[in-house]
């Protein structure tokens, strides 16, 4: 009985009945997302360990950034001129399993400013990737399909306690170079194994056969109608408010917050695992449980609540002392718990505002201005930290306040404008 419930589940169901893209696209994300999501939480410390500072972290941030401000003005053009199976193929083998063999040898600076640089590329196959996915998926299965995705990634949360033995074991360094070689073998099996399960969409097709005989320049010149097509849509400028408040807070919590952990609250770097796990143990339970639930809804409520559970999980971080573990745990649960709102249904939002016959194009506007706005804030969060390792989430805070309020008159708009008038 449990078992047929379960295969009733709206998350199970579309898991079973995918077909095409979508289905490639799906099946082999864990192969990205597990080792992704194993050696991100300690990328930060590693540096601190082979002697970076905290500045030298946040500009490594802002370059990365900026480098991808470049590759997205290219993207929307790369994608439509290669197709979406080709460009994602080869851009995917190039700025995820070169920069993993880079990260895996690093001895200084200079190691991680050569895998910022070639990892940045990874913006072109993010416009690729992401034509893949939505192109031919139905659209009341979005929000299903984006709570898999990140579901896979989850998964890797099962193995954190093995991460925390090893570092325990053989120290942070070791463990993170054998983490980053591990990445390599599994992403490059996801990227070859996806391009044999997809197809180029109906899309990919016509915008190929339409710039056959354009070049690059040609299609990136033309970006500037599109631009005014994306200005005069108002549903897609405040998707992309929403984008830029997301991508900063994001970059901020990814850098900074086990720096914060380690160096301010003195909790041991073998303890961060266990706290990734009951951060991705929440998220699982909410992206399973309450996700499903949420996918015929207006996007925009339930993420008023993320955002304000976000908030209240950065007050707790940066007022708690030294040690606090029970504290930092109800923290990270609380942003367990939060987040998936904002995820997940961000992402519904930018499919259903994005118009189809353009969506590269738009997509690459949209990603170029989040980037362009998001760039200074690795730098500037380094500086920050020097001064007082709060300070970046006190910024964070500040920018889901606005992310919040954003969120909610952009609800009361949607409401007023989509009454009868009688």
């Amino acid at each position: 009985m449990v078992i047929s419930a379960l295969f009733r589940h709206p998350l199970i169901d579309t898991l079973r009945t995918m077909r095409g893209n979508v289905r490639g696209v799906v099946f082999t994300e864990p192969l990205w997302g597990i080792p992704y999501n194993l050696y991100a939480p300690f990328v930060s410390v590693y540096m601190l360990a082979l002697g970076l500072s905290d500045s030298q972290i946040g500009l490594l941030a802002s370059i990365g950034l900026i480098l991808q401000v470049f590759w997205t003005f290219f993207s929307g053009a790369l994608t439509d001129k290669f197709g979406r199976k080709r460009t994602t193929y080869i851009v995917d083998l190039i700025s995820w399993s070169i920069p993993c063999l880079i990260w895996a040898v690093a001895q200084d600076f200079n190691y991680f400013l050569a895998a910022a640089i070639v990892n940045s590329m990874w913006r072109i196959t993010h416009n690729s990737w992401y034509c893949l996915l939505v192109e031919g998926t139905e659209p009341a299965k979005l929000v299903d399909v984006w709570s898999l995705i990140y579901i896979s990634g989850l998964v890797a949360a099962f193995f954190t306690p093995i991460t925390s033995l090893l570092i325990a074991s053989f120290s942070l360094v070791p463990t993170m170079r054998g983490l980053y070689l591990f990445a390599f073998v599994m992403m490059t099996a996801k990227f070859v194994i996806m391009n044999a399960m997809v197809e180029e969409t109906e899309q990919g097709v016509v915008r190929m056969e339409e710039t056959r005989n354009q070049s690059i320049w040609t299609i990136v010149s033309e970006s500037k109608f599109v631009l005014r097509q994306v200005l005069q849509a108002p549903e897609t400028l405040i998707t992309g408010g929403l984008m830029v408040i997301v991508g900063i807070g994001n970059m901020i919590n990814v850098t900074f917050w086990s720096i914060m952990v380690t160096e301010k609250l003195q909790i041991g770097t073998e303890y961060l695992p266990i706290f990734y796990f009951a951060k991705s143990m929440t998220m699982l339970l909410f992206y399973f449980l309450v996700m499903p639930r949420l996918r015929n809804t207006d996007a925009r409520k339930p993420m008023v609540f993320g955002f304000t559970g976000m908030i209240l999980s950065w007050l707790i971080l940066i007022n708690i002392a030294p040690g606090s573990y029970g504290l930092i745990f109800l923290a990270v649960i609380l942003e367990g718990a939060s987040y998936p709102a904002i995820s997940t249904l961000l992402d519904k939002l930018v499919a259903l505002t994005v118009e189809a016959k353009e969506r590269a194009r738009i997509m690459a506007i949209l990603n170029l201005v989040v980037l362009t706005c998001t760039s200074p804030f690795g730098w500037i969060g380094g500086q920050m930290s020097e001064v007082n390792r709060s300070l970046p989430f006190m910024l964070t805070i500040s920018l889901y306040v606005a992310g919040a309020a954003l969120a909610f008159f952009a609800s009361r708009r949607r409401t007023v404008h989509t009454q009868p008038t009688g």
